[in-house]
């Protein structure tokens, strides 16, 4: 049995290290608030260590086989598995999920790592393309990036993180990830533990368990990384990308959303009325996919208003460490009191509380607001609350321009009859993702997930994500002698 409480280190050159700062942080329940663990923090230098470490520890990665890639993927895999029970608990512990949400985290994981196992031999590939010049070969190779900067955060760490490391590693090249340190065990330190017992190479993982306030920018501003993968708020997206692209450095960004839920004039409410509780309630709706708003024609809007309101009332709330728990606890006072001010906003902006919530220590029970303007700044934040807002359309081609009016476009979802229309109306809506009839929280790793406008740039997903993470190389062989023009 793993005790991973004691893995409250930072992983760097292949050894579990203290952190330099003299501070240390308090892992805890966001239920309870008991302590989980305690990490002293890494600093700075210990940061530019780990980036020195990767750049030479991934020139020798590269060289690796496909056969020796996939190994360490397939006992990276098999460590998991073997942990799942106590890998489970410790995600729940840590994010404040309830027991469906940690298994679903940790499957989603391994479906990320084993995605990456089909893909590893797409790395070190060559392709020959006709030549423009007369005994000309041209050879075009696809090659490992580099060093892959990483940077994870609170909501799904374990699968997040997965979702950047996994196929770093798979096409050749080293990472220096830093999980958001409020759930450092499944963000860094299981995931780290599971490679090290897959044999990986010394050096081509490192995990920084530390904080902005220790390390300030220093992620980004390093010169030994060549890709920065961020998942988290479109705020620090943007700072990254600023820093990223002054350095002229890839970015992989996967950032905040607005994700609109579309219930058309034709659709099947008691289907909607589903797919919405559970779009809006998992994981007490802290997921950047999450519905932010509901939007309804208004031939099916007072029937729909009545049947979510007596679903979400009803959904079990507490402690997450019973399985019938949904709705469990924020992750932090700051999140709280951010979810209680959308609250008072949204009250002093006319919208009709159609269900009333409570604080219950940490947890926060549903609410549910009607007669929300789209142009309010309750429908144009992104909640990461239990917190559902439902907004009446006229029309269906209304309940369209409501949802693209945000800065956002990363998920989304229509309900209709009509699958046809359902698809055509789907490639209207400014977003990455549509999903006709289910709901907007979808994930999969042979898919091209990722978001439009402000949530993010790039792709996730086989074969997408090989490009994202290796580059192309083009080497010409000249066999015949070339006659000169001078």
């Amino acid at each position: 049995m793993q005790n991973y409480e004691q893995l409250n280190k930072s992983f760097i050159n292949g050894e579990w290290v203290n952190g330099g700062s003299d501070r240390s942080y308090d892992i805890t329940n966001p239920y309870d608030g008991s302590l989980i663990t305690s990490i002293k923090l890494a600093t700075s230098k210990q940061v530019e260590e780990a980036f020195e470490i990767a750049k030479a520890a991934q020139k020798q990665w590269a060289k690796s086989t496909v056969d020796e890639r996939r190994e360490v993927l397939h006992k990276a895999a098999d460590y998991l598995k073997a942990n799942r029970d106590e890998i489970v608990n410790v995600i729940g512990r840590e994010t404040g999920g309830s027991v469906l949400k940690a298994n679903v985290e940790l499957h989603l994981t391994l479906e990320f790592l084993e995605e990456a196992i089909k893909y590893a031999d797409e790395v070190n590939q060559v392709r020959e393309v006709p030549g423009h010049v007369e005994g000309k070969l041209n050879h075009i190779h696809r090659v490992p990036l580099g060093v892959i900067a990483s940077i994870s955060p609170f909501n799904f760490p374990m699968n997040l993180s997965m979702r950047t490391i996994a196929p770093a590693i798979a096409l050749g090249n080293s990472v220096v990830h830093k999980p958001d340190i409020q759930v450092g065990l499944s963000g860094g330190a299981i995931l780290a533990k599971a490679f090290e017992e897959a044999g990986l190479p010394k050096g081509v993982l490192n995990v920084i368990q530390t904080d902005v306030e220790e390390i300030g920018d220093d992620m980004l501003t390093n010169p030994n990384y060549q890709l920065v993968s961020f998942t988290g708020s479109t705020a620090v997206g943007r700072h990254i990308g600023e820093i990223a692209g002054r350095n002229l450095k890839r970015v992989a960004l996967e950032l905040g959303g607005n994700s609109p839920m579309i219930v058309l004039s034709d659709a099947d409410v008691d289907r909607a009325v589903e797919a919405a509780i559970f779009g809006k309630f998992i994981h007490q709706g802290q997921i950047c996919m999450i519905i932010n708003r509901i939007i309804v024609h208004q031939d099916k809007h007072d029937e729909f208003v009545q049947k979510f309101v007596e679903k979400a009332s009803a959904l079990p709330y507490g402690d997450t460490s019973d399985p019938k728990t949904v709705i469990g606890p924020l992750v932090n006072d700051r999140q709280m009191e951010k979810a209680l001010n959308f609250i008072e906003e949204a009250k002093r902006e006319g919208a009709n509380v159609a269900l009333e919530g409570e604080r219950i220590g940490n947890v926060l029970t549903p609410f549910v607001f009607t007669n929300v303007d789209n142009s309010s700044q309750l429908a144009q934040s992104e909640l990461f609350a239990p917190i559902a807002t439902i907004i009446k359309a006229e029309s269906d081609e209304q309940a369209i321009e409501f949802a693209n009016d945000t800065e956002h476009g990363l998920s989304s979802a229509i309900f209709t009859s009509d699958l046809e229309r359902g698809e055509e109306l789907a490639l209207q809506v400014e977003a990455g993702m549509t999903h006709i009839n289910d709901q907007t929280v979808n994930d999969a790793p042979h898919i091209p997930f990722g978001g439009n406008k402000a949530s993010g740039l790039g792709r996730f997903g086989n074969p997408w994500v090989v490009d994202e993470f290796t580059t192309t190389k083009w080497v010409s062989v000249q066999t015949k002698y070339r006659q000169f023009a001078f």
